[in-house]
């Protein structure tokens, strides 16, 4: 009989377990009620950009400027509102601002061929100083009372989960159907298994790729809205901080394979379970932000260097397909 071939997946789940069970009983602090709420819901921040991050990467790119699609987007949202514009007109204007964010990202990378990670860095760079310099007022834009027919995307409970959580899981559901039930999600998986097997078998890559880093943007724009609506407020300055390398650890320790054509939905959960609680341990033990940025580090090449060896590339199977 063969014995069962461990995955990555089940590694970091069993890893989840086991830290969560030790915070849980040796880390004063860490199992009071407040504290699993704020965790939750800080999961559920990361976990809704963790999806949007997840379908970049399986189709063999990523997307570092899903902060800045966050932020601008979601606080620019909130600033025309206490403007004195209408509801249905502001979420247009941000709706329109993320689509062409996403499409921009998308051509760059499909059409001039631009590596994604320069793209998105300078696209991400660009929204935010756009953002800083002419759209918005203040740095932390509040939360207008005339928003409140969108405020139950983050406040409340549903069934004694909060809202953020419900709402990861409404976009989780919604991305596995994505991936796993529609064309353009095959697609987008042919494409990041072999690119170009794909384009000569016909498939449209171009505009798959277009529609990644759309569907990006506009996963970005919606996890702010969770976010601004959960802590009534949208701290636009969140696109300095280090919440995008938080992002590509979930996505890389859930089991995402960096080479493309691998990974699910269900990936992202057990990365984002397991980043949100350790993140939340470091926080209650007081580490300063220089030691998590070291423990992230490590985790993240770790990470890095056991996706290398589990998903394997070289330039033969690149190019024919895998053998």
């Amino acid at each position: 009989m063969k014995k069962p071939k461990l995955s990555q997946q089940s590694i970091v789940l069993a890893l989840f377990a086991l830290l969560f069970a030790g915070l849980l009983l040796f880390l004063p602090g860490f199992a009071q009620i407040d504290n699993l709420l704020t965790l939750v819901q800080n999961v559920a921040f990361l976990g809704i950009l963790g999806l949007g991050m997840a379908i970049v990467v399986i189709g063999r790119g990523i997307d570092i400027s899903m902060i800045a699609a966050l932020a601008v987007p979601s606080g620019l949202l909130l600033q025309l509102v206490q403007d004195g514009h209408s509801l249905p007109a502001a979420c247009a204007l941000a709706l329109g601002l993320t689509l062409l964010f996403g499409l921009v990202n998308g051509w760059l990378i499909a059409y001039a061929e631009v590596p994604s990670l320069f793209t998105t860095l300078a696209c991400g760079l660009f929204l935010a100083g756009l953002g800083q310099a002419s759209l918005l007022h203040l740095e932390v834009v509040q939360w207008p009372a005339a928003l409140d027919p969108l405020a139950w995307l983050g406040r409340g409970t549903l069934a004694g989960l909060p809202m953020p959580v419900v709402m990861f899981a409404v976009a989780a559901a919604a991305c596995s159907f994505f991936l796993r039930r529609l064309r353009a999600g095959a697609f987008i998986q042919a494409i990041g298994d072999n690119p170009f097997a794909a384009r000569a078998t016909g498939l449209p890559t171009r505009p798959m790729v277009l529609l990644e880093y759309m569907l990006a943007a506009l996963i970005g724009l919606f996890a702010g809205v969770v976010m601004a609506a959960s802590i009534n407020s949208m701290p636009t300055r969140i696109f300095n901080s280090t919440m995008i390398y938080d992002v590509v650890l979930v996505v890389v320790l859930g089991g995402i394979g960096l080479s493309g054509g691998r990974g699910g939905v269900f990936n992202v959960v057990i990365g984002t379970l397991l980043i949100g609680t350790m993140l939340n341990g470091m926080t209650i033990m007081d580490l300063s932000y220089s030691v998590q940025n070291i423990i992230k580090g490590v985790l993240l090449l770790v990470a890095i260097l056991i996706d290398s060896m589990l998903n394997p590339r070289n330039e033969e199977t690149a190019q024919q397909g895998d053998i």
